[in-house]
């Protein structure tokens, strides 16, 4: 962790820039290709929506050709998205995923799956989803978006 630290500190300001650039560029690519993958063609981001808390958590906000609007979350957690109407603010967003990644975790373990790769996944699910709500109550990240 602090050889990561030091490497950080020694960067500059355009390097750093340079970090979260491609970041959001590889985000971007996973959260389109998400939808993608369940048909959904975005052609546009609604920037004003975006969150991002890097390396963590991208959150987008998309619309595809017929103007209906999706949400997506990317990043270090299980890539995700829902229609617009899920949430009404990117913060609420982080509580939408967070419950139904319960949701879904808690549908994994009842229906008796003993396969380690699925009960991994549920746990996976749970941590991330705890993560996920953890930052939608943290006030300071959203100051100008009530809860």
């Amino acid at each position: 962790m602090s050889e990561n630290n030091n490497v950080e500190q020694t960067l500059t300001e355009e390097q750093k820039q340079e970090r979260f650039v491609l970041w959001q560029r590889e985000n971007l690519q996973a959260a389109q290709k998400f939808l993608a993958e369940k048909g959904i063609i975005t052609t546009k981001v609604v920037e004003k929506d975006c969150r991002f808390l890097p390396p963590a958590i991208a959150i987008w906000k998309f619309k595809d050709q017929k103007g209906k609007g999706y949400w997506a979350v990317s990043g270090q957690v299980p890539t995700d998205a829902a229609e617009e109407s899920a949430a009404s603010n990117p913060r609420d967003v982080l509580r939408y995923f967070s419950f139904q990644w319960q949701m879904k975790a808690d549908g994994i373990v009842s229906s008796g799956v003993k396969e380690k790769t699925q009960l991994d996944f549920a746990n996976l699910l749970v941590n991330r989803a705890h993560g996920l709500y953890d930052l939608y109550e943290s006030d300071k990240l959203w100051p100008s978006e009530a809860s």
